[in-house]
């Protein structure tokens, strides 16, 4: 599986000969792997300066009310908002953190404004601007796992 992190579109063939295993046996594991929600999909890794969404904002969030019913009306709410690459509900002073994928400081505004503090729930939003992406996304380390 380590492989496919890497490279999502290895070709079958391939992917057998790295894990040394038979084309026929390795796509059944594959298979298997994808049944089982353990691979949960593929899709392109897409450059967001050159997609035109140079700015990352991390946003926390405050919610008025804590059930699962407001829970998931903000949940519901956020999945809406295109910017909104990635959502947590966190422990500690907020409840929500959000990472935003904008082209720039007015597309954050707008964002922040008109959508973001629009949701009824949310009482307060502190934002954080990454300055560079140091790392984003690698293979999960899957030692544990075999």
């Amino acid at each position: 599986m380590s492989r496919l992190q890497v490279d999502g579109r290895l070709a079958n063939v391939d992917l057998a000969e790295a894990v040394s295993l038979s084309p026929s046996a390795c796509l059944r594991r594959v298979k298997a792997l994808e049944a089982s929600g353990m691979i949960a999909g593929y899709r392109a890794e897409v450059d967001r300066v050159r997609a035109g969404l140079g700015l990352t904002v991390f946003i926390e969030l405050k919610v008025e009310g804590h059930s699962r019913e407001v829970s998931a009306q903000l949940e519901a709410a956020l999945t809406e908002i295109p910017a909104v690459v990635a959502c947590y509900l966190i422990s500690g002073s907020a409840d929500f953190f959000i990472e935003a994928a904008v082209p720039d400081l007015a597309g954050y505004e707008q964002v922040l404004l008109d959508q973001i503090l629009a949701i009824p729930q949310v009482i307060s939003a502190q934002s954080t601007f990454a300055l560079r992406t140091v790392l984003n996304r690698g293979p999960l380390p899957l030692e544990h796992w075999r």
